[in-house]
Order: C-alpha cells, then sequence, then structure tokens
C-alpha cells in the first residue's frame, strides 16, 4: 500500500475546482430544463455520463470492487439522483443564484453529519467560517424575497431545498466513498447505478423524445459532470467533509455570473453583499488545520 501525502490546501483547491465544474454544468442543465424538460435531460445526460465514465474506468479496471464499496456506490447514487432531480427541477423555475443560495444549507449540516457519523472534529474556524457563510446565504434569500419570481417559484424553492437536504447526506458519503475507492471508479459506478434507477423508471414516466438540437448541450453537461465527480472523489480522498464542504459556498458567484450573462438574472446589491460573506467564510475556513488522515491507497 502506498502512502499519499495529505495535502488539505490542494484538496480544497480541487475541491473549488469541482465546484465550479458543477456550477457551469447547473447552467447548462437550467438551460436543457427549459429547452426539453428534466425527464429527457436527466435521461439522456445519465446515459452521456456512462458512456465517459465507461471509456475512462474500464480500460484501465484490475479489478471489481468488494461488496462493501459496491454498497457504499449504490447508496451514494440513490442519493445523488433524488438530490439531481430535485435541484434541476428547481432551477427551472427559480433564479440560479437563489437556488444555490437555498443550497448552502447543505455544507452546515454535513458537519453536524460529519461530526457524528465520521467521528471528525468541527474546528473553530470551520464553524466561525461556515456561520459567516450562512449570514451571506440569509442576506440573499432576503434580498431575493424582494424580487417578483414565478408563479410556481415556490415549488421549486421547496424543491431545492429538499435538494440540499440529501445533498448534506451525499457530502458525507462522498468523503466515506473517497477513502473506499479510487476517482474512476466512483464515477463509473455512480453513472451506472443511475442509469439503471432511470432506466427501472421509464415504465412509470415514459422515454423522453430525442432532444433534437441540444445533443452537444448534453455531451457539455456530461463531460462537466464526469470532471466535478472525479475532482471531488481525489478532494475528499484527502480532506475532511467537514473541512471541504464550505467550498461549496464558492458555487455562488458562478451562479451569480452565470445567470446574469445566460439568463439576464440581475445582480442585486443584497447579492454582492452576500457574496462577500460567503467569500470570507470560505477563506477563514481554508486556514482550518485538518486533522492527519488515515492511511489510504489511491490515484494520484
Amino acid at each position: 500500500m502506498n502512502r499519499v501525502a495529505q495535502l488539505p490546501v490542494k484538496a480544497f483547491a480541487v475541491a473549488l475546482a469541482a465546484v465550479a465544474s458543477l456550477s457551469i454544468m447547473d447552467a447548462v442543465m437550467k438551460h436543457l430544463v427549459i429547452a426539453i424538460g428534466i425527464i429527457a435531460v436527466t435521461v439522456w445526460r445519465a446515459l452521456a455520463n456512462l458512456g465517459i465514465s465507461a471509456a475512462l474506468y474500464l480500460p484501465t479496471r484490475k479489478s471489481w470492487p468488494g461488496r462493501r464499496a459496491l454498497r457504499i456506490h449504490i447508496a451514494r447514487a440513490i442519493v445523488v439522483t433524488v438530490m439531481a432531480f430535485l435541484f434541476f427541477w428547481g432551477i427551472g423555475r427559480v433564479p440560479l443564484a437563489q437556488a444555490i443560495a437555498l443550497t448552502f444549507i447543505a455544507p452546515l449540516i454535513a458537519l453536524v453529519l460529519a461530526a457524528v457519523f465520521l467521528g471528525e472534529r468541527i474546528g473553530r474556524l470551520s464553524v466561525f467560517g461556515s456561520a459567516l457563510a450562512f449570514a451571506g446565504v440569509i442576506v440573499i434569500v432576503v434580498g431575493q424575497a424582494r424580487m417578483a419570481l414565478a408563479p410556481d417559484a415556490l415549488l421549486g424553492t421547496a424543491a431545492i431545498i429538499g435538494s440540499a437536504l440529501t445533498y448534506a447526506v451525499n457530502i458525507v458519503l462522498m468523503r466515506h466513498q473517497a477513502l473506499a475507492a479510487k476517482p474512476m471508479e466512483i464515477n463509473f459506478f455512480q453513472s451506472l447505478t443511475i442509469m439503471l434507477l432511470w432506466l427501472a423508471a421509464l415504465p412509470a414516466v415514459g422515454i423522453p423524445a430525442l432532444p433534437d438540437g441540444q445533443w452537444h448541450w448534453i455531451g457539455v453537461a456530461a463531460v462537466l459532470s464526469t470532471a466535478g465527480t472525479l475532482l471531488f472523489a481525489w478532494a475528499y480522498a484527502r480532506g475532511e467533509a467537514s473541512y471541504l464542504a464550505v467550498t461549496e459556498y464558492s458555487a455562488f458567484l458562478w451562479a451569480s455570473a452565470l445567470g446574469w450573462i445566460v439568463f439576464s438574472e440581475k445582480v442585486t446589491g443584497f447579492t454582492i453583499a452576500g457574496a462577500a460573506l460567503i467569500v470570507g467564510g470560505c477563506l477563514i475556513a481554508s486556514r482550518r488545520r485538518a486533522a492527519p488522515l488515515p492511511e489510504i491507497d489511491v490515484a494520484a
């Protein structure tokens, strides 16, 4: 077994890159949900994700994972399926920046879950940084409440909050999974399980129509999804869940910029003030000294 040097600062940077990849994917998915509907975009993207992950994993596979690892892969894939469906349905009805702001309850819940289920210590800087970032979320939500929203925005908001709750579980499972498997394996079995779940659901939801004129955007979404998954797997193998969870707050900066540029969603003074608090919280939390991690064998 090779000893891998634990580099929490590098893990934090890689987690930020994962958030950036997935934030850009969120904007692409919002466009696709509006253009072809939630079922079509979810099924076709799942198929594209599986094709990419299979091409990356199967040629280099040395052995199949054991039962313990498979259970973790399946459990997290189920959580991710529910989480993604609720989130993508919600962003079709709520401004992107507001949607991301609502998801910021997830890292805060993950801090507690990581302490309870993984035995991780919650450092004072992590707590203070998360509290500061959450204050930014409150400012943003107050600002968004003053804006005119779509008639079904309330349902969209409820879906996003539900997605955030499942994402808190996902953050903790991601850490657990990253210590049990390598990134390529994680990405492949997540994609495979999600595709199987959707195949099982097709008799109930119906076979989606072909996304004419949108195939290239589905491909872009799949590539960004794969990149984000691999980057997160690498980062969470080298940093505690409670330490890396606050990187999720950087998604708001991406959502604000992309919402404004792509969807003409206004960025208000509340948004700017909240973003400043969020960035400050991320910077404070990133200075925490991570506790020593167990010796693991992961991909370099």
